[in-house]
């Protein structure tokens, strides 16, 4: 399909909104290394790497501010988050243009991003006075026995091009409130949305007397910088969302010195269509699942479980909404699906379709769509009906293609489910009791999320998110995850006059 679309320049707009968040000019515009628009295809900015000196001094600054921070009140700690929120409050509508601007995703997507950003900062205010450990039943008479929990040290944050600000929030709320300092290494494809974040954290840091020096920093660079983090004895947690190849590549570096990996890798996440489904509640989640970010969200749907009985009635609706969504300028009013983020992302996609094919598959959808002068990589969604689940359908590719089998029982479809090598999210759609207790039980979902009635995306900060297998164990945002920052002590108080031994040990002297 070809549409043509008439495109504003991103680069004019993109240094419009870098000026009015407060990122220094000098910081976007001198560098050695070209920022590139998904949506036009345009070099919208030119960063410079950070040296290796340079990310040394930071990761110092970083410890040196530990240190000063971990003696703050946790509650005082979270006044500096809460004061971040205010200004991500502030700054949300520009803060999402350049999100849009550099990771190619539509304006209500973008925004919610932001908005993200914005509820965890709420949690963690409220976290910071809740950091509270068990008192622990002892066996010794006039002793109390207690866990506590202390601030970690330096935490360093790698994301990808998918969430290029959310996610670090999700650490770094938290980590801040926790008594952290965080080191920030952005994807080397959306630096400038981590400067534009750094610059209204250093907002917040102005009104905030007790927020030491160095508390948060950019590094902006490729394997090497990240590496520097990884390796670094001062950075004793490292959370790194990419790959699965990059998390077989980090988790060894940081087990070889005993440091903490919060890994959030692959998803090749699926849903179950079941006979009781409610179809139209299920063909609205399974599009914006599959389609939403382009296809480009570690929780997208990519494998389709749909009951041979439904098949013959819900394909030919799927297949409307795949040939009618519309695909175009993340900017403009309507658009549903922008671009991938490069054309390396495209060539992936086209790879795996032909994978699809000589397996039997059934295309639809897949072709390019030209928008700006065939400059940037749109795509129109595919969904491909597969005979069974081949090696090309356990592969994660990231982008818009929905793989589509049938099954005849459940027991068929969890297996189905869990027969990949990711574990990350999944989802059931049931009006059947039984059915959704199954699947969310232990012989369900092998997935970090398993849900009911809705998409195996849009996952929101009150719940830890994260997942098993290949997708590295890591947990992030709510619940307990807070606990990852922090190092836990056990303390044995003897409010008595004697000394007596724990399990009946006699040493008298």
């Amino acid at each position: 399909m070809n549409l043509q679309t008439k495109i504003a320049s991103a680069a004019s707009e993109a240094a419009e909104v870098l000026e009015r968040l407060g990122v220094r000019q000098e910081l976007w515009s001198a560098g050695s290394r070209a920022v590139r628009s998904p949506v036009t295809g345009e070099t919208i900015a030119q960063v410079q790497d950070t040296s290796a000196e340079r990310v040394q001094a930071a990761i110092e600054a970083a410890h040196a501010a530990f240190l000063t921070w971990r003696n703050v009140p946790a509650p005082r700690r979270g006044e500096l988050v809460r004061l971040l929120g205010e200004e991500l409050r502030g700054a949300k509508a520009d803060l999402g243009r350049l999100v849009t601007l550099e990771a190619g995703k539509i304006t209500s997507e973008a925004e919610g991003e932001v908005q993200e950003m914005i509820d965890i900062c709420d949690y963690a205010v409220g976290l910071s006075r809740q950091l509270f450990g068990l008192t622990i039943a002892t066996e010794r008479a006039d002793h109390r026995m207690m866990e506590t929990w202390h601030p970690l040290g330096v935490v360093g944050v790698i994301t990808a091009f998918n969430f290029p600000v959310a996610v670090w929030s999700w650490n770094s709320a938290l980590a801040f409130v926790c008594g952290d300092s965080v080191i920030w290494k952005p994807s080397e494809k959306t630096p400038l949305t981590a400067l534009a974040v750094q610059a209204l954290f250093e907002k917040a840091c102005a009104r905030c007397p007790d927020a030491p020096e160095g508390l948060s920093a950019v590094v902006i660079g490729g394997r090497e910088v990240g590496e520097t983090l990884v390796d670094h004895p001062k950075v004793p947690l490292v959370s790194a969302t990419g790959s699965t190849a990059m998390g077989r590549a980090v988790g060894p570096r940081l087990a070889s010195r005993f440091a903490r990996a919060l890994l959030e890798l692959g998803g090749n996440n699926a849903a179950i269509l079941a006979p009781t489904a409610d179809l139209d509640l299920a063909l609205r989640g399974v599009a914006f699942a599959a389609m939403g970010t382009a296809g480009q969200r570690c929780t997208t749907l990519r494998r389709l479980f749909v009951h041979e009985s439904l098949y013959d009635a819900f394909l030919p609706r799927l297949k409307s909404a795949y040939a009618s969504v519309p695909v175009g300028d993340p900017r403009a009013a309507g658009t549903l699906v922008g671009p991938l983020i490069d054309h390396g992302a495209f060539e992936a996609m086209q790879r795996a379709l032909a994978d699809a094919r000589a397996a039997g598959g059934q295309v639809t959808g897949g072709e390019p769509v030209e928008v700006a002068g065939g400059q940037a990589a749109y795509v129109r969604p595919a969904l491909v009906e597969m005979p069974g689940q081949t090696d090309v359908v356990r592969r994660e590719t990231f982008a818009p293609i929905l793989y589509v089998m049938t099954y005849k029982d459940l027991a068929e479809a969890i297996a189905l489910n869990n027969d990949v090598p990711q574990g990350l999210s999944s989802s059931i759609f049931t009006n059947d009791m039984r059915e959704a207790e199954l699947f969310t039980s232990a012989r369900g979902s092998d997935c970090g999320i398993a849900n009911v009635n809705i998409g195996p995306s849009g996952a929101e900060i009150g719940g830890a998110f994260g997942g098993e297998k290949e997708t590295g164990g890591g947990r992030e945002a709510g619940s307990d995850s807070w606990k990852a920052y922090m190092r836990r002590a056990t303390n044995t108080v003897n409010y008595g006059r004697t000394l007596p031994l724990a399990q009946g040990v006699k040493f008298d002297i």
